[in-house]
């Protein structure tokens, strides 16, 4: 039984891995051009959920209420909105004590291929940590050691970032993988995380132009830059160190934890539970 269950997780985990790979792949020879990297990062993405989708119905052998079709739309468009008004909040402060400053136009085109990038890493990488491993280990130890636990492996992953350190895999984990983890909690949708997940990368890459978890600076819409205190810019790790962002995802972890809780969507502990809530989560 337990060897069954093992192998229902290793399939759903070898699909998002494998499809993450060919995604990077095929990613990397449209890079050349930038409406065509947004074609095919959408593409790689939509054929990454079907995937996903359609293993999760033949292991579990139930709907995929997380990824939903019916209410994509408005998930979906939940999640952007939420990212985007984080971004707003974290550069409008920045530009506020004049430590964000914009030269002027960068590269339009540029930003649609980016668009196409960011889309492909969000949808992968929630599918991988919040659609099946955040369940996985929400049903064996339940919602609040999952997402303590998840959001560090989160975090610590990217210290393998070029410019990453300790602090800004602190602050991912707490401002991305807990609060990611938090939103999926609150909505059981993986759409909204996704929204969340690639408006927010995406505006602070493809839009604003500043450096993403320490992994590059890419050329978006605005030639800006940063200067000034690091716990305000992130420094070198990029605004996702900043304590601005920090203080944006607690604030918005807290605020998803309420409403999961008043939602009763939290999952107890086995050893602390006599029953669980009936919610799309992996059967362990």
């Amino acid at each position: 039984m337990i060897g069954s269950k093992a192998l229902v997780f290793a399939s759903q985990l070898v699909v998002v891995v494998v499809a993450s790979a060919v995604s990077g792949m095929i990613m990397q020879f449209a890079e050349a051009n930038s409406w065509l990297q947004l074609i095919v990062g959408v593409a790689c993405s939509v054929a990454t959920v079907v995937a996903f989708r359609r293993v999760v119905r033949r292991s579990e052998k139930r709907n995929v209420a997380e990824l939903s079709g019916h209410d994509f739309a408005s998930r979906i468009s939940l999640g952007v909105l939420i990212g985007l008004a984080m971004a707003g909040f974290v550069f409008g402060s920045m530009a506020l004590l004049g430590s964000y400053r914009v030269q002027g136009l960068g590269s339009p085109s540029n930003a649609v291929g980016l668009a196409g990038f960011m889309i492909a890493v969000g949808v992968t990488e929630e599918l991988l940590y919040r659609g099946v491993i955040f369940r996985v280990v929400e049903r064996v130890a339940g919602t609040w050691i999952s997402l303590v636990g998840t959001g560090a492996m989160f975090g610590g992953l990217h210290l393998f970032n070029p410019r990453a350190d300790l602090w800004g895999a602190f602050a991912i984990m707490v401002e991305a993988g807990v609060m990611l983890a938090a939103a999926y909690v609150a909505t059981r949708s993986l759409w909204t995380v996704i929204g969340i997940h690639v408006a927010w990368n995406y505006a602070i890459g493809g839009i604003f132009g500043t450096e993403v978890s320490g992994s590059g600076t890419p050329t978006g819409l605005l030639d800006a830059s940063t200067s000034g205190n690091p716990w305000v810019t992130g420094g070198d790790f990029g605004p996702e160190g900043s304590l601005y962002t920090v203080a944006a995802g607690l604030t918005l972890t807290l605020v998803f934890c309420l409403i999961a809780h008043r939602k009763g969507n939290i999952v107890r502990a086995p050893w602390r539970a006599k029953r669980t809530p009936v919610i799309s989560t992996l059967d362990l």
